[in-house]
């Protein structure tokens, strides 16, 4: 058997016993629980009932009031099988009631324990059922009510009373699952729109630190193109052949920039402007120290001054430029680490703050764009590297990059690598 798009869950979920979603643990077991006590309750009240009260035969008497009364289990489960099972109980012991001439100060044509089961029934078809099998319910349950108490015979009438309960019952049993029916989609859409916005960021991040490393890029491409172009006026006495491989050259690196140019245009957005200073690099790092010590957050920095691609010294700056930032949003006033060190093999980024000595009254920025992190981890990513950030004991935090110098940029060339 094959199920169409979004039917194997609905029918799946349809399976399920009443509030088996619950989110707290002791309202799942509570249908089974009343549905229990009405079934052992109202079977010998039933039984009694019809028996001795109204004079049905005592085996008739107890297969009705079994039919009336077991199917309340089914109801935690398949709510409308066991209402077409209680339903047609009552109708025809209504009919029966008439041909054993009952007393007619007596409840005609539903006697009170089968208006409590079917009560509880109808609680439980509200909790599961969609609004149309709601109205046909109460309209089946008008008409009978309406129909048997044309041929009453005098005595107290329940059917306008049966009536009211159980279109009571379902007007609220179904107002509270159209309830929570809102609420769980309305968290499943925060949970898809939560998820879209750390993927918007993610990909931001990614296109800004695109377009960073492309005047990086760009930089050394113009000097190949440079040398390359000027190779032969330079360089007295080469041969054609030479001559020829480096216009190739410099023509292959002319055309790469335009490619490059183009590029960045995919990547700029409306908002973005062209950016005409060079990128920084670790000899800016300690302007981002002495401006954030001016914001009032002590800054103690330990320079390097090693030679490192501009890549890795961009990324360095942006991860220092990040972390000092987040100091003075969420931990102003705090003692600041800032070291960048270098031995051969791995550029090592380390900001490192302790608490703040007078803890905001209240956060100075309102929502979490979440692009520190994301932008640090990215870069870290691209150049092979391990970034470590996290909250200290003492309430300060830590940020901890390292950076391989010997080991080529680790971008997708596909695209796919979206994660």
């Amino acid at each position: 058997m094959t199920w169409a798009s979004g039917e194997r869950p609905q029918q799946e979920a349809r399976m399920r016993a009443l509030l088996a979603g619950a989110a707290h643990r002791w309202v799942r077991p509570l249908p089974w629980a009343v549905a229990f006590v009405l079934s052992v309750a109202l079977l010998p009240t039933t039984i009694h009932v019809l028996s001795a009260d109204y004079g049905l035969n005592g085996g008739v008497a107890s297969g009705l009031a079994v039919a009336q009364t077991v199917p309340l289990l089914l109801a935690v489960v398949r709510p409308l099988q066991a209402w077409y099972v209680i339903f047609g109980a009552d109708v025809a012991t209504a009919l029966l009631l008439l041909a054993v001439g009952f007393d007619e100060r007596l409840v005609w044509p539903f006697p009170p324990p089968q208006i409590i089961g079917y009560v509880g029934l109808c609680l439980a078809l509200g909790l599961r059922e969609p609004r149309r099998t709601l109205l046909l319910v109460w309209l089946a349950t008008a008409a009978a009510g309406v129909g048997l108490g044309l041929v009453a015979p005098g005595g107290t009438g329940s059917g306008t009373l049966m009536v009211i309960l159980s279109g009571v019952a379902l007007l609220l049993a179904g107002a509270l699952r159209e309830r929570y029916e809102v609420q769980r989609r309305l968290t499943e859409q925060e949970t898809i729109s939560e998820a879209e916005r750390g993927r918007r960021t993610l990909l931001e991040e990614r296109a800004r630190i695109a377009r960073e490393l492309h005047d990086v890029v760009a930089h050394h491409m113009s000097v190949i193109t440079v040398q390359a172009g000027t190779a032969a006026y330079r360089l007295h006495g080469l041969p054609p052949d030479v001559q020829e491989e480096f216009a190739s050259i410099a023509s292959t690196a002319r055309r790469s920039l335009g490619e490059m140019r183009r590029l960045l245009g995919v990547l700029r957005n409306e908002e973005t402007h062209g950016e005409l200073a060079p990128q920084p690099g670790l000899n800016r790092i300690g302007q981002l120290a002495e401006a954030t010590a001016r914001a009032g957050v002590p800054v103690e920095f330990t320079p390097c001054d090693a030679d490192v691609p501009e890549a890795h010294g961009l990324a360095a700056y942006r991860i220092v430029q990040e972390a000092l930032a987040n100091v003075v949003r969420h931990a102003p006033g705090a003692p600041t680490q800032v070291s960048v060190t270098e031995d051969g093999k791995l550029l090592t980024v380390l900001v490192v703050n302790g608490p703040s000595p007078v803890p905001p009254a209240a956060p100075l920025e309102v929502g979490d764009t979440g692009h520190g992190l994301v932008g640090m981890r990215e870069r870290v990513r691209i150049l092979g590297g391990t970034l470590d950030a996290g909250p200290l004991p003492d309430g300060g935090f830590r940020v901890a990059a390292q950076l391989p110098l010997d080991v080529p940029l680790n971008v997708p060339l596909d695209g796919r690598d979206l994660t």
